[in-house]
């Protein structure tokens, strides 16, 4: 497996973990991966997240979150926009919406990985990584 896309590995790792219902799924931890975790956390798709480190490795250790007593994952489904083939980059006007609102978008912008919609109201446009609903 090429580990260049980081992105499109995590958002795989977290696929398959809910779809497996675990409880927590580890991430080979990068600023990339890090600061789209804290974005996942605060919009409420996640738990809490940790870093652990086994040797020079550093993981993060994501706990996911399901609803019910079905266990229905929070996540219903991640999909990677910007691959490094092909970049996909957005200006604040045109910034994506999930959903109608419902999911989010993950902008890398020039102020750090936030949603859709705290990048329109800081006026800011970027790189479009993915998509979460």
């Amino acid at each position: 497996m090429a580990a260049n896309d980081t992105i499109a590995d995590m958002l795989t790792r977290i696929r398959n973990s809910c779809m497996a219902r675990h409880q927590t799924t580890q991430i080979p931890a990068t600023k990339m991966t890090r600061s789209i975790a804290q974005v996942l956390k605060s919009e409420g798709f996640i738990g809490e997240f940790e870093e652990a480190e086994e040797g020079v490795k550093r993981h993060l250790v994501l706990s996911l979150k399901y609803k019910g007593k079905t266990r229905k994952p929070i996540i219903t489904a991640l999909k990677r926009v910007s691959k490094p083939g092909l970049r996909v980059y957005s200006n604040r006007k045109e910034l994506p919406r999930v959903l109608g609102g419902i999911g989010i978008a993950i902008i890398s912008t020039s102020s750090g990985i936030m949603t859709d919609r705290e990048a329109r109201r800081q006026g800011l446009g970027g790189e479009v990584l993915c998509y979460v609903w």
